[in-house]
């Protein structure tokens, strides 16, 4: 038989760490920086736990990841001689699965619920759209990839529905007796059919212990010990159930850096963090400041911009590693020159010997890259985009390019049936007659204005296909010789912008996609080469994607998608008001602190190599811009600067 020796925590963890792992009972916030080994801890308070004889059985851990606790249990299963199977751990989706799986049939349900995917639950939505007839109204209403994500930010902000539409989508407010309807007939449907979706795994488990005294007594007394994982990322929903959870003994120790809470837009909560003392008098506070990520002149960046917060968990991050380069603040003529700065500076890296893989871009908003992504396109350099799919392989921009490509050539098909199913009550199926009709004709383009041609068309659909001939009338008047930039305006203008409100979630991210777009089309004077060039663009990155897989490439990602990851070279992109911070995001005070805290997130992902870049201006003849604030409050030995070549500026 193995016998293991007791944990020296002395040796294996610093003097912070180990403050953390062998506290005492009673509330606990662990201030955890970038970098600074909160894994580790958190496994090592496990195994103390366990260790001074907590049972594994009353022990909860609960991480965003279930590769995060199972990687976390292995590891405390090689450090203690004990059975850790007992122990509970996982997201907070999969405790509250095995709860229900119990308790299921006390609301209503039965044990063997299915749990309903994100897409599962936007087609049962849709299929609610076609229960009620509102697929067959005229009016333009949210679909079920919209209803989806507006349902489940109620559920985790714990809002009405009326609250939440009036804070974050107003534009819904005269739908709201529909949206009301569908999410009765959408609860009432999935009850129905024995169905959960991932929002339902969280409410129901709530409303277990809320109306069950019984039951909220017996998980309180059996999880002695709660260990909760990024707690800045958590929402209202999820803290209430933590709250729940925990009244009784109160041993609740949650881990997170209140300076990396950037999720609000997902629904988290600052407040769950910042506030976790005033919830929980007696509560004792640790930092661990010590990061073994970054060089020294990184982190002296990062705590030198994060101290302009007003509201945090004063820190300093604290370096591990020895004194190297400083990062580079890079001013550049325009995103153009941005692209080729980046990827020559890319090029080099890689010519030195440097792994792809140890390279990212990260950058405030998704089409802030599409310069990049050209550029290295045209250069061969293969990358990967963690952010989503390609710039111009996008829904939304593949929309637009659908109505230009008619513009270019009135008998394109698939073009056509694309926008055609725009329409309410069209379908791949009534998108093929009336496209066999306009192809027997001598120019669809003049034949779609034709009053036979509505005889295709479905009386709920005619409005919108009135429109959509206005649209396409605009474009032709306006002629394939007019840059590419205005059609793309026209069609904005001509209703695409609502469209986009009822079909895309994140409708706001996509309107800046396609104003990028339209700058892109600005450069072409006419609407042949542009088109050319995007179908050639679009056709270099199809061979890429097939190239690249299961080969090391550079990462491309917005910081949001960068969380928690690093590499030894950085590139933070389009670092210029305007775009950084996100104007359209910035109404109050904490709304800014968040922008700084994304800003701290993205320079604490470089461990050696650290790029500021920041355009003059934001398109080839747009007005001079600043550099980003959050670089104009830095002082200025934090970084040494790099002018692009014929770049003389003052960054303040």
């Amino acid at each position: 038989m193995l016998i293991r020796k007791r944990i020296s925590f002395a040796h294996e963890l610093n003097d912070q760490q180990r403050a953390v792992v062998t506290s005492g009972e009673g509330p606990v916030l662990v201030i955890a920086g970038a970098g600074s080994g909160k894994t580790r801890t958190l496994t090592y308070r496990v195994a103390y736990l366990i260790e001074q004889g907590v049972d594994p059985f009353s022990l909860l851990l609960v991480t965003f990841t279930n590769k995060a606790a199972q990687d976390m249990l292995n590891r405390v299963a090689t450090l203690v001689p004990h059975d850790v199977k007992k122990l509970w751990g996982g997201t907070f989706h999969h405790i509250a699965n095995r709860i229900l799986r119990v308790h299921a049939p006390r609301l209503g349900f039965q044990s063997n619920f299915t749990i309903l995917d994100q897409q599962d639950a936007i087609d049962l939505l849709n299929s609610c759209l076609m229960d009620l007839g509102y697929k067959k109204k005229s009016k333009l209403l949210p679909q079920g990839a919209v209803l989806s994500r507006m349902f489940s930010l109620a559920h985790n902000m714990r809002l009405s529905l009326p609250e939440l539409i009036e804070q974050r989508q107003p534009y819904f407010i005269q739908c709201l007796k529909e949206i009301n309807a569908i999410y009765q007939h959408y609860t009432k449907k999935k009850q129905q059919l024995n169905l959960l979706d991932f929002d339902d795994l969280l409410i129901y488990w709530l409303r277990l212990m809320e109306e069950d005294a019984a039951l909220k007594e017996f998980y309180a007394r059996r999880f002695c010990h709660i260990l909760v994982d990024e707690y800045q990322d958590t929402n209202k929903l999820q803290a209430d159930i933590i709250d729940t959870l925990a009244y009784l003994h109160k041993n609740l120790m949650v881990v997170g850096d209140d300076s990396q809470s950037i999720y609000s837009f997902r629904g988290a909560d600052f407040s769950n963090i910042i506030d976790f003392p005033r919830r929980y008098p007696g509560t004792r506070i640790y930092k661990l400041e010590y990061n073994y990520r970054s060089t020294p002149e990184i982190l002296h960046l990062a705590n030198q911009s994060i101290i302009y917060n007003e509201k945090q968990f004063r820190k300093e991050l604290r370096p591990m590693r020895s004194h190297s380069v400083h990062p580079l603040f890079v001013p550049v003529e325009s995103v153009f020159h941005q692209a080729a700065f980046v990827s020559h500076t890319i090029q080099e890296f890689l010519s030195a010997g440097m792994r792809p893989g140890n390279i990212a871009v990260l950058y405030r908003a998704h089409y802030h890259s599409m310069e990049l992504q050209m550029q290295l396109t045209r250069l061969g350099i293969s990358f990967e985009i963690r952010s989503g799919i390609r710039f111009f392989e996008q829904a939304h921009i593949k929309d637009i390019a659908a109505y230009l490509k008619i513009l270019l050539n009135p008998f394109d098909e698939v073009a056509w049936k694309r926008i055609l199913q725009f329409l309410p009550a069209i379908g791949k199926v009534r998108s093929q007659r009336v496209w066999e009709r306009l192809a027997n004709s001598s120019n669809p383009l003049i034949e779609c204005r034709d009053a036979a041609i509505e005889t295709y068309i479905p009386p709920v659909a005619k409005p919108f296909w009135a429109n959509l001939c206005g649209v396409l009338q605009a474009l032709a008047h306006a002629g394939r010789e007019v840059s590419p930039g205005l059609l793309i305006k026209t069609i904005m203008d001509g209703g695409y912008q609502e469209y986009m409100r009822t079909r895309y979630h994140d409708p706001t991210s996509r309107s800046e996609d396609i104003e990028r777009f339209m700058e892109f089309g600005s450069h072409y004077n006419g609407l042949g080469d542009f088109l050319a060039e995007l179908a050639l663009l679009t056709s270099v990155d199809a061979e890429d994607v097939a190239a690249d897989e299961g080969r090391e490439t550079i990462k491309l990602t917005t910081i949001h998608q960068a969380k928690g990851l690093e590499w030894p070279v950085v590139f933070v992109i389009s670092l210029a008001e305007g775009s950084f911070p996100n104007p359209r995001t910035i109404y109050r005070q904490e709304d800014e602190e968040e922008e700084r805290r994304l800003f701290y997130v993205a320079v604490t992902r470089a461990k050696d190599h650290l790029y500021l870049c920041s355009p003059l201006t934001l398109g080839e003849h747009g007005p001079p811009v600043k550099p980003s604030r959050f670089i104009r409050e830095l002082p200025q030995h934090c970084f040494a600067k790099l002018p692009a070549p014929g770049v003389v500026y003052d960054y303040r």
